[in-house]
């Protein structure tokens, strides 16, 4: 089994007494994700729309360390290198697992979240965009932006170029762009999207 089938499906396991079931659709892997719990869900956001992540899996086994056996939140993978990543709920709890199957267990905080919390509140808008639209977006339509926005360019800018009607479509290829990693929009980052926003080439 190769790197790239290793982790396809979720292992079963009981939700956290607590935690909400959320389901998603993850375009990058065609298939919809359950997430137990908004931390997790948060994550899963994180490395849908980080394009560098080539394939992840939610709970795709459990980890065996010395806290205790506790499934992993998420494996990913990006060019050659996989990595566990699990959750530290506790801000008074340090946790510790040694690799599993060769691959890095990495601890995700809550403070790392948090600073990642303008970043996911953009894409909780943009994605459901993206997802219903994915089907209608057209190549010449992505050719003609990505022709378009040579420089950093603002959404205004762009709608005026392109829409004559509903922006919808419009909106929906830059966001593909914006997920495939062909253009990048940093201050999605720090600051809600909006007319205001700049994007710009990826320089790859």
């Amino acid at each position: 089994m190769n790197n790239f089938t290793r982790f396809q499906e979720p292992i079963h396991s009981v939700r956290p007494r607590g935690e909400r079931l959320i389901e998603a659709y993850s375009v990058k892997l065609g298939r919809r994700v359950q997430c137990y719990g908004e931390l997790v869900y948060q994550l899963w956001i994180l490395l849908e729309t980080n394009p560098a992540i080539k394939l992840l899996c939610e709970r795709p086994l459990f980890l065996d360390g010395g806290n205790g056996k506790r499934v992993a939140d998420f494996w990913s993978i990006r060019k050659s290198s996989e990595e566990f990543l699990l959750i530290n709920r506790s801000t008074h709890e340090t946790i510790a697992y040694p690799p599993q199957h060769d691959i890095p267990v990495r601890i995700i905080t809550l403070s790392d979240l948090a600073a990642s919390r303008v970043w996911i509140n953009n894409w909780q808008r943009l994605l459901p965009l993206l997802v219903t639209c994915r089907e209608h977006i057209s190549v010449s339509l992505v050719r003609s932006i990505l022709k378009f926005v040579k420089e950093p360019t603002q959404l205004s800018r762009i709608e005026r170029e392109f829409v004559t009607g509903d922006a919808t479509l419009l909106r929906a290829a830059l966001f593909q762009l914006l997920h495939q990693g062909m253009l990048k929009a940093p201050s999605l980052n720090v600051e809600p999207l909006s007319y205001l926003t700049y994007f710009e080439p990826t320089g790859d």
